[in-house]
């Protein structure tokens, strides 16, 4: 079946427009994250004839491979787990890492980042859930990760992102976009140098609208773009 990703696209946006419209907010205010990880190159180049901007990735071998392939100036996002020695292939390549969830990942980012001058943005994950399956720092720990983040150069922390547990009923997952938007507001309290939480990385294709009424800045959209997990 032929996927049509323009098609895909436009209703999505008047998805997340309609969203905004519903919680008062500016349609501008959010941003979507094409999650093109396991789809081939030709999609993503698709996607940005249609408009589309950003996109995420989330395995570095396969982002490697696919950004040889790529010829738009697109910009890319890594939203899945980083191993730290993997770290060294990013500088300069990605806009934003959603994923950092602990200090020595944070700090081999910071390095690399520093070798070229360049300064690192990044999200803390946190894992809502408690989900042994999934990687993210406890919500608890959250405050004292970022107390040392904020103290290394060469990074600097935008907000935060989280994968909730999935449910099938998108309302059953408000309270814990909820939660991640009100962590955020009291880390920002915190007046930390370097810190700013102004992303809010959260909702993906099922529950994308109920985290924009949540405050999401930064929404994860794969399969109701392109379609199951294909190939590169």
């Amino acid at each position: 079946m032929t996927i049509d990703i323009a098609a895909n696209l436009a209703r999505i946006r008047a998805e997340i427009a309609a969203a905004c419209a519903r919680c008062g907010r500016n349609p501008a205010a959010v941003r979507l994250v094409a999650v093109s990880k396991t789809h081939p190159a030709a999609l993503v180049e698709a996607a940005w004839t249609a408009g589309q901007v950003e996109f995420g990735e989330s395995y570095v071998q396969e982002f490697l491979a696919k950004t040889e392939l790529v010829k738009a100036p697109v910009q890319w996002h890594f939203i899945g787990h980083l191993q730290s020695n993997k770290v060294k292939n990013l500088p300069g390549k990605v806009r934003l890492i959603h994923s950092v969830d602990r200090l020595s990942l944070a700090e081999e980012v910071a390095r690399q980042w520093g070798k070229s001058g360049l300064q690192a943005e990044v999200l803390i994950e946190v894992n809502l859930g408690d989900e042994i399956s999934k990687a993210g720092v406890a919500e608890a720990a959250v405050e004292p990760l970022l107390r040392r983040l904020a103290d290394l150069p060469h990074l600097a922390v935008r907000g935060l992102m989280a994968i909730p547990p999935y449910l099938a009923d998108p309302e059953e997952v408000r309270p814990f976009f909820r939660r991640l938007r009100e962590l955020a507001a009291r880390l920002e309290a915190l007046g930390l140098p370097g810190v700013a939480m102004r992303e809010l990385s959260m909702g993906m294709s099922h529950d994308f609208t109920v985290a924009i009424e949540e405050g999401a800045t930064l929404v994860r959209v794969g399969t109701a773009i392109f379609g199951e997990r294909g190939g590169i």
